[in-house]
């Protein structure tokens, strides 16, 4: 039988091949209030480490012109925090494995410097200048602050079964493989953003935590969730209940499957898998979008 807690049994899954040509990454969003104004802003943060046995004695960053040339993969954890809107932003810290401590064990914990990610807690920091980010491209993130303290409670995972059972993972399959330990999840805490503090609390941050790895990235690549959810037919908000997709165009062993969706819907305690790897339910998914000025419509059949 498929466990998912097997997957967190395994803090890094960059061994063998993957530790040279592989990235694991842990992520987390949710929504945060102003302290003064109340207002709902949303927030994420992510974990990102790559291949750990090119390591050098200071992060390698791919993008770098000489590093181009002299045909150097990336490697390095990079600390990725951010916020959508109107001034969205995303802000990333480097740091080379050597000043990196990786838990290898459940429950799985990483930390470098004040950074640190576990499954109960978030805390860190990333500051850029203005002039850093001009002057570093290949750093590829904005100039701004942003300092964390959370605590997190995973309440409800999505298993997507046997792609991502131990077997699988060992054979390396799937080029890109995911696990969604905390599809509805609980933050409390406190951020402070370019100056200005934010309050996150378990009833309104509507929390996502997940984590995926491999070897490559699927393109097109299809994510949906969301645990803030009101039904059309009481029109109460639905407290237990939240949907996640993910998919796209996986690879297995190279050979791309097109158009296809890994889903669940968890609604009030029940739930409802839609996952085309469980190939004797012959299950069917279609997809579509319609983009538009002030949104953006799916549609998930």
């Amino acid at each position: 039988m498929f466990n998912h807690h097997d997957i967190t049994r395994d803090a890094c899954m960059l061994h063998g091949p993957l530790a040279h040509h592989g990235y694991d990454w842990w992520w987390h969003s949710f929504t945060a209030q102003d302290a003064e104004t109340g207002e709902d802003k949303p927030f994420f943060i992510e974990f990102f480490v790559c291949n750990p046995a090119l390591a050098e004695e200071k992060p390698v960053l791919g993008q770098l012109p000489e590093n181009r040339v002299a045909g150097k993969k990336p490697s390095y954890l990079m600390v990725k925090v951010g916020t959508w809107g109107e001034d969205a932003c995303q802000l990333h810290r480097f740091f080379a494995w050597k000043d990196v401590c990786l838990h290898a064990d459940a429950p799985y914990r990483i930390e470098a410097a004040d950074c640190l990610a576990c499954e109960t807690a978030l805390k860190g920091s990333v500051n850029i200048a203005a002039e850093d980010a001009a002057t570093h491209p290949e750093w590829m993130c904005d100039a701004g602050t942003m300092i964390w303290d959370l605590t997190v409670d995973k309440q409800i995972a999505f298993n997507v079964g046997y792609g991502a059972s131990k077997p699988m993972r060992d054979a390396e399959a799937f080029a890109m493989y995911w696990h969604a330990e905390g599809m509805k999840s609980a933050y409390s805490g406190t951020i402070i953003y370019n100056g200005r503090q934010y309050t996150v609390t378990p009833e309104r941050c509507y929390g996502y935590a997940d984590k995926n790895w491999g070897r490559d990235f699927t393109t097109p690549w299809v994510w949906l969730s969301s645990n803030c959810l009101t039904s059309k037919k009481t029109g109460q908000q639905l407290h237990n209940s939240v949907f996640d997709i993910g998919g796209g165009r996986p690879k297995i062993y190279f050979v791309p499957l097109d158009r296809r969706l890994l889903g669940v819907f968890y609604y009030e305690g029940k739930e409802y898998d839609f996952n085309f790897s469980k190939l004797h339910l012959m299950v069917k998914t279609s997809f579509s979008f319609e983009e538009h000025e002030e949104e953006v419509i799916w549609h998930v059949r």
